[in-house]
Order: C-alpha cells, then structure tokens, then sequence
C-alpha cells in the first residue's frame, strides 16, 4: 500500500509538472499573440469559434460565450460578406488568401486566411489575421491628393510661363532681332 502512495505521488509530481508546462506555454503564447498587435481568429473546420485575441473584438462582436459559434452568426463591422466564403475555399484548397478590407468605420486591414496546421500536419481548421493598415491607407491616399495637386499646380504654371514666353520673346517674325538671338524660318 505504501508503495502504491508513494508511486501516485510521483505520478502526481509528473502530472503537476506537465500541467505547468503547458500553462506556461499558453500564457506565453497568449503574450505573444497579443504583443503583435495583429486580431487573430482561430476557427475549426466547420468554421466555429476556437479561439480569437483581445483585438478581434473590435472588429468582430466577440464574447467569451462565443466559443463554439459558428462564426457566420456573428455581427462583424468588416465590409467583407464573402468572409465565410473566402474560408471554405482556404479549407478546401489548403491555399492562403490574403485581401485588404475596409470596415464600417473607414479603418483597412490586410485579413488572412490560412489553414490552421496542427503539429502532426493535419489541417484542423483556419487561422484568420487582421493587420491594421488604416494609417497607411491614409497616408497613401494623402500622398494621391498631393500628387495631384502638384501635378495640376505644374500645370497651371506651365501654361502661365508659355504665355509669358510668347510675350518677351522677340518676335521671329522680324528680319531682325536686336535683344535676343533670333532663328529665322
């Protein structure tokens, strides 16, 4: 009987140890998801909801009870219905597809959608990303307005400095220019 004690106490050592093993590497996963500020959503084949960090709540309505959801009765702010869509294929396929999509909100993310691996190679599932880019997107588009304006504004200055041209320029008309070197016709 004693030995049977001290053999479960080992066994109880070993499972204590394993479990905070595998603690330890859900927290530091959950840091590393969060630190890279992209939202990630972890979907299962039937496009439930697995798992999803803190920033996807902002673009998709996401609550903790949500888990096991099918994703597709969600409310999203994403101007994206082909989203569900968009996974099947990912699932079907086993090809990423990546696209940048606006919100409601006028904010852009780049989403992705690739297979979820597991670490025997089976595919159990699609991991979705959303990379803010908005702040790009606006200074792309800042960059278009000022392009064009000083495009516009050359322009406007090329034809003054054309007119302006045409006026002190000697006239080549004349057998004679006295100001300026002159080509005659």
């Amino acid at each position: 009987m004693q030995s049977m004690n001290e053999e479960l106490q080992t066994l109880n050592t070993e499972l204590q140890i394993k479990l905070d093993e595998l603690s330890l590497a859900g927290n530091d996963m959950k840091n590393l998801l969060d630190s890279t500020d992209i939202a990630t959503l972890f979907l299962d084949k039937e496009l439930n909801v697995r798992r999803y960090t803190a920033l996807t709540t902002k673009i998709i309505k996401l609550i903790p009870g949500d888990i096991g959801r099918p994703f597709t009765d969600l409310a999203s702010d994403l101007r994206y219905p082909e989203l569900a869509d968009d996974a099947r294929e990912v699932l079907r396929t086993l090809t990423a597809a990546e696209k940048p999509i606006a919100t409601r909100g006028n904010r852009w993310f780049v989403v992705r959608i690739m297979p979820y691996r597991t670490l025997d190679d089976r595919i159990d599932g699609v991991v979705i990303t959303f990379t803010d880019i908005t702040t790009a997107r606006t200074r792309e588009t800042r960059l278009r307005e000022n392009q064009s304006a000083l495009e516009k504004h050359v322009a406007e200055q090329d034809v003054l400095l054309g007119r302006k041209k045409k006026r002190t320029d000697p006239c080549p008309v004349r057998p004679t220019c006295e100001s300026a070197p002159c080509k005659k016709k």
